[in-house]
């Protein structure tokens, strides 16, 4: 060990099992539900419940493959240095990382422009004047500056963000609860399938995959895990309750909407679905109210994203995958100060230059490539033993969950060729970058003992 590792300070371990449990649910719930809402009803018609109960199911399949992983495996840099620990391949290392933080990144990007496009839109009205675009990129530099503040003040305002993008939420299931109990409402939308053009399976397949964009989020906080206290301990319980907690009002969202408006004027409400809802359910109820709500739910989902995304490149610096100036700590916040920089860069140039839309699918895309990746790890790695006691997934759960994933990020699911050039694009700039680093740092393979507790 060279002296400037040596002296290279480490990350504090400040999360504890409520400080995690709050970052998966507060991770999860936020851009996703609350902007995509219509676009999903849009594809699948009033069964609006199915695609968000399928892309549950299909995200607990592959918590289970990252519960394991992470239990043997504690460090930064999650799916990486999983694939880099399976194959052995380091340019597979590489791009499944690359895709990682891509998809950290877009989804930060696509709850940017939510921020100024749909909800500050709706609370300020006229009023707005700012482009929407600088507002957005205004939005990008503040996240990197509360991240730059340190993980612990980033969690704690996750944990405020949290609270109140639940209760958002809360209002739409108890207003819609108690119009259907006033006798509003259609039951008989609930089993209706979209088949315009298209087969129940594609009507049902295509919006499970873009409702996948408002399941993921718990596999951030395997980037956490060396930030954690006892993290092989207090990971199952926190990921899968707070999964749970989130596909149930997902459940009872969806099912509220689909009962008290039809899915042709949800999808015409695009992502003011929620507050089309709310209007029907509660007319008196002040829509400003719920547009806040919607502000910071999207302000939170940016947050983490771009916590996780960040803290994914100090890992690959620490393991150097890329360049080790990318996991320079700073020495007084004890955050990764240039990772921070790099990620907040990203996601500036693509709030400019990409739709919200294809930002969302893309992120969706790019995580069912890599979760595909990680439930064939976990298979392959059951030959590694480590020293200590972790979590086990039964067996036939990452077989199930990698074919499903497959599925979800193949053609056969009805997923916009859109979306597949613009994650080519993201990509082969990352094959760029692989290229470029060659160069800096020359051919390293990655030490798998880096990664053992």
């Amino acid at each position: 060990m060279t002296t400037q590792e040596s002296e290279q300070p480490e990350l504090k371990r400040v999360i504890g099992p409520g400080l995690l449990l709050l970052f998966v649910v507060g991770d999860i719930i936020g851009t996703g539900v609350y902007a995509l809402t219509g676009t999903v009803a849009g594809k699948v018609g009033g069964a609006l419940w199915l695609p968000f109960l399928l892309a549950f199911a299909v995200a607990f399949l592959t918590a289970f493959s990252y519960l394991e992983l992470v239990g043997k495996y504690p460090k930064a840099a999650g799916a990486a240095l999983y694939a880099n620990r399976a194959f052995k391949v380091q340019f597979l290392t590489f791009m499944v990382a690359f895709a990682v933080m891509s998809s950290g990144i877009t989804s930060a990007a696509s709850a940017a422009q939510a921020f100024g496009n749909t909800y500050l839109k709706k609370l300020m009205g006229d009023s707005l004047v700012i482009p929407t675009v600088w507002i957005a990129v205004g939005f990008i530099v503040l996240l990197a500056a509360v991240n730059f503040r340190g993980v612990a003040e980033s969690l704690w305002a996750n944990v405020v963000l949290t609270m109140i993008e639940l209760s958002g939420l809360l209002i739409i299931i108890v207003v819609g609860f108690y119009a259907i109990g006033s006798g509003q409402g259609d039951p008989g939308r609930l089993v209706e399938i979209d088949t315009t053009g298209q087969t129940p399976l594609i009507a049902v397949s295509s919006a499970t995959a873009l409702a996948f964009f408002a399941m993921v989020g718990f596999e951030d906080s395997v980037s956490m895990a060396e930030e954690c206290r006892e993290p092989t301990k207090i990971f199952p319980r926190a990921m899968l309750v707070g999964m749970g907690i989130a596909a149930v009002i997902y459940v009872l969202v969806a099912l509220t909407s689909s009962l008290l408006v039809p899915a042709d004027e949800l999808a015409g409400a695009k992502s003011d679905a929620l507050l089309k809802v709310l209007s029907v359910g509660a007319p008196d109820f002040p829509l400003w109210v719920f547009a806040l709500i919607g502000l910071l739910a999207v302000i939170n989902s940016a947050l983490i994203n771009m916590l996780m995304a960040s803290r994914l490149v100090y890992g690959m610096a620490n393991e150097r995958i890329i360049p080790r100036v990318f996991g320079v700590v700073h020495p007084m916040r004890r955050t990764p100060w240039v990772s921070i920089v790099f990620t907040s860069l990203i996601a500036v140039v693509l709030v400019a230059t990409v739709d919200i839309n294809l930002l969302g699918g893309t992120t969706s895309l790019l995580l069912l490539i890599v979760f595909a990746v990680v439930n064939i790890a976990v298979l392959v790695l059951r030959k590694e033993k480590v020293d200590h006691k972790h979590f086990r997934a039964p067996t036939a759960l990452p077989a199930i969950g990698a074919i499903a994933c497959a599925y979800l990020a193949s053609p056969l699911s009805g997923r916009p060729a859109r979306e597949y050039a613009i994650a080519a694009i993201l990509l082969g700039v990352g094959v760029l970058l692989w290229f470029a680093n060659r160069l800096v740092v020359g051919r390293v393979q990655v030490d798998p003992e880096k990664l053992s507790v």
